[in-house]
């Protein structure tokens, strides 16, 4: 099964971070993941201020600049990972380098 493993932070704190460290940290465990056979896709993403947001509200499309609500973190990065079930997948999400800089959510994907 596959799962989205969502990485969520706190862009405000961005001054904060040892890019390098974290960079590394990342590159390791996407090297992790990939040796175990269990990566099939990820990206990092622009920070939230470069987010678009579209909606259809009475026929008419609204578009926004910024993302669609303001929240204490942002939707940083992601991978899509096949795991047996979803404890595998958890146990993949708390190697996550992201679980110690913010927030980790799985999701299984729906299949079609």
């Amino acid at each position: 099964m596959e799962y989205l493993v969502l990485i969520y932070r706190d862009e405000s704190k961005d001054g904060e971070v040892d890019w390098a460290k974290l960079s590394q940290e990342y590159e390791e465990y996407a090297a992790a993941v990939a040796q175990a056979g269990v990566m099939r896709g990820g990206k990092k993403l622009q920070p939230s201020a470069t987010a678009t947001t579209v909606a259809i509200r009475s026929g008419e499309r609204l578009v926004t600049d910024g993302p669609f609500a303001e929240a204490r973190e942002q939707l940083g990065g992601f991978f899509v990972l096949e795991c047996q079930d979803l404890d595998e997948a958890l146990d993949w999400a708390a190697r996550c380098p992201g679980a110690s800089h913010g927030t980790v959510e799985v999701r299984p994907v729906m299949e079609a």
